[in-house]
């Protein structure tokens, strides 16, 4: 199968190194001959050390090596089964592309985004054969997270998403299905596990270090939400949170903080400049090791992260089962939110959040209708 990724970026390199360790013959296509350069060098080292660790032999290092050739011109890509654009999050720079790439391909080809949050309907609309373009969103990095999301576009044909789901399960992929809505559902799930971790610093509950301590002794998660922020990049966190918002019609339960858009705004993005939240120049602070306040600030949390999860089901972006999947594999969280509401009991979630409501009354504690109509039939999830 002939494969071309768009971009040799972090991602786009990655998913070529996925597509050609599974066989596949890849182009990995950049107008800058130096980020090909770069994307080749970067694969040696990456290799090199999977020979180091005997994950792979040095055949099976030269083969994927082989697989991969470096062009720096689109008509290189004609011959292509399967095209994957990874490039800016610009969606009249990706319609451009699209555009373009369609007259150069087969009628068969199937191009796909990579994108994590825009609209697929929107850069299908810019082909003039919008049924063969869908959404394939990897996870950096790509060579080890196992979650794919496949996003058909309104547009898009049952055939495509058909072969699409097809090819990236013999990637050895996990694949999610989600409809075409902002954020897909990782990055709209996981919003709260920013956004509602941000507000109880903002009102003073407990500072940074004790609010990621609270998530990772209680939750288990492997990071706290600072740290994680901080990790991402907020040049990157916070766009997609007000990105999401947007799209979302401001709907409240997606709203951006002031405290990380003022990081922003100073330069302070995280570990990549030195400072974010915590700054990384100096002792990282110590946590309030309260087990009391731990556990209330954990539930906060995680029942707004349940209600996210329930409310994507509600809607039918994706079901039970690639909504779970999608938080475990994309973003290893210690279980599926789904699961995790059995857990804790469907009740205890639709009481939480109404005692966040009643306290707020704010529309961003709204309980999910199918929490409270499973609550009231005792229903599970699983």
């Amino acid at each position: 199968m002939n494969v071309s990724i768009i971009g040799s970026g972090t991602m786009g390199s990655g998913i070529a190194q996925v597509a050609a360790t599974s066989g596949c013959a890849v182009k990995l296509f950049d107008l800058n001959q130096e980020a090909l350069t770069k994307s080749e060098k970067a694969l040696e080292i990456t290799l090199t050390k999977l020979v180091e660790k005997e994950k792979i032999n040095a055949t099976e290092k030269s083969r994927i090596q082989n697989n991969i050739s470096y062009v720096n011109t689109l008509k290189d890509l004609s011959d292509s089964d399967l095209v994957i654009e990874a490039i800016v999050e610009n969606l009249e720079v990706k319609r451009k592309v699209f555009s373009e790439l369609e007259t150069l391909v087969s009628e068969n080809t199937i191009l796909a985004s990579n994108t994590s949050s825009l609209s697929i309907a929107s850069i299908a609309a810019s082909c003039q054969k919008p049924e063969r373009v869908i959404g394939i969103h990897f996870f950096n990095p790509a060579p080890l997270m196992q979650l794919v999301e496949v996003i058909p576009a309104v547009q898009t044909s049952e055939e495509v998403l058909q072969k699409s789901v097809q090819i990236i399960s013999d990637w050895k992929k996990v694949v999610a299905v989600a409809k075409d809505t902002p954020g897909f559902i990782v990055n709209r799930v996981a919003r709260p596990f920013y956004s509602e971790s941000l507000r109880i610093y903002d009102e003073g509950v407990a500072d940074y270090a004790t609010i990621d301590w609270a998530l990772k002794t209680i939750g288990g998660f492997r990071m706290g939400s600072f740290e994680l922020m901080d990790m991402i990049g907020h040049d990157v966190n916070y766009i997609v949170t007000e990105t999401v918002f947007t799209a979302f019609y401001f709907d409240p339960k997606f709203k951006p903080s002031f405290t990380q858009k003022r990081l922003l705004e100073a330069g302070f993005l995280g570990r990549k400049s030195g400072r974010g939240f915590y700054n990384y120049s100096q002792e990282l602070p110590e946590a309030k090791e309260d087990l009391v306040l731990a556990k209330s600030i954990f539930e906060r949390v995680i029942v707004m992260l349940i209600n996210e999860a329930a409310d994507t089901l509600f809607l039918n972006i994706a079901s039970a089962k690639d909504i779970d999947n999608a938080m475990t594999k994309g973003v290893n969280y210690p279980k599926g939110l789904l699961a995790w509401a059995d857990e804790l009991g469907i009740n205890w979630c639709v009481e939480k959040l109404d005692e966040l409501y009643n306290e707020y009354h704010e529309d961003r504690y709204r309980c999910s209708p199918i929490l409270r109509r499973m609550g009231a039939d005792n229903k599970t999830f699983f």
